[in-house]
């Protein structure tokens, strides 16, 4: 059985440089709430924080439907309905 692992259609590095810019801002929050910032500067932040999560995700995501399950289609790894079940079980865990 193959190992399942990240699919690489889009830039490994540029998911790493998104992922540290989070992170980035998530040390900015911490920093904001030490200093007693106003909470609607902090709320926007998190906001921003949401968003770039989001992005990371729907790059993952798109990842996985040109690679893994293309993949997995074409190769007739599974059967195609076990693919799409995966698939859709991903994009609701994804979304919620």
């Amino acid at each position: 059985m193959e190992e399942k692992k990240l699919a690489t259609t889009n830039d490994k590095e540029a998911l790493q440089k998104r992922l540290k810019r989070i992170e980035g801002q998530v040390k900015g929050i911490q920093k904001m709430v030490e200093e007693e910032r106003y909470c609607v500067d902090i709320l926007v932040q998190i906001s921003a924080i949401r968003s770039a999560i989001n992005k990371v995700g729907a790059m993952i995501l798109e990842n996985h439907v040109k690679g893994c399950v293309n993949n997995s289609i074409k190769n007739n790894d599974e059967d195609i309905e076990s693919t799409i079940n995966e698939l859709v079980d991903t994009i609701n865990k994804f979304t919620k």
